[in-house]
């Protein structure tokens, strides 16, 4: 007896990315954690209008900023991507007002967006646990002297290492709060600098809540 084939079902097809929102980050732990943890709590699923961090071994602010335009000019990139770029002030000994001048002024020609924080990432974590406007010379100066490290061994139970992939889940019910400290302690900054000031100028400052709302307002 014959019989007769099923037809196959048909593969449902997912609509191609769009745009991507495209970030390259300093760290290879600490900023990637943290931007993913956000996308996974906060982000709806969206393959139209995706955002993904970039690989990259780049590490200094003129670099990274080198790898986002080489990308932007990339057939790889199409019109509606945007890029965006995190990395630390660090201490003037380790970068010079003009290297990061250099960094600013090439992402500005090209359309790649910047967040920096200044003096270091963990100035904008310390905002989920605590309303400070103190400055830092640097990372060390910033985990020697704050009181970072023992507000996050206290919401933690555990001391504080940059490849923790867990510390977002324990930082996520802040963000609210460090959104409105950051947005105060930066209009301070801007108001106390001189007009010409730039963000690594300003100090503290963070651009993380600028790069988290790009991501929102990504669809």
């Amino acid at each position: 007896m014959e019989t007769t084939a099923l037809p196959k079902a048909r593969k449902k097809r997912h609509p191609a990315a769009q745009k991507t929102l495209r970030v390259f980050c300093e760290g290879a732990k600490t900023e990637p954690y943290y931007i993913r943890g956000y996308l996974s709590e906060f982000r709806a699923s969206n393959r139209a209008a995706v955002v993904e961090i970039q690989p990259t071994r780049k590490n200094t602010p003129v670099q990274l900023v080198d790898e986002a335009i080489k990308l932007k000019k990339s057939p790889r990139s199409l019109p509606n991507d945007e890029f965006w770029v995190v990395y630390d002030r660090e201490s003037v000994a380790k970068y010079s007002r003009s290297k990061h001048s250099e960094a600013w002024q090439k992402a500005q020609k090209s359309g790649v967006n910047i967040a920096l924080s200044n003096v270091c990432f963990e100035f904008w974590l310390l905002l989920h646990l605590k309303d400070t406007s103190a400055s830092y010379s640097s990372y060390d100066d910033f985990y020697k002297n704050s009181s970072f490290s023992a507000e996050v061994q206290k919401i933690c139970g555990k001391p504080y290492s940059k490849s923790s992939a867990v510390l977002f889940d324990n930082l996520k019910a802040g963000i609210a709060d460090a959104r409105a400290r950051a947005q105060k302690v930066n209009a301070a900054g801007i108001s106390a600098a001189e007009v010409s000031a730039m963000p690594f100028d300003i100090n503290p400052y963070t651009g993380m809540p600028s790069l988290l709302d790009a991501i929102d307002a990504f669809k």
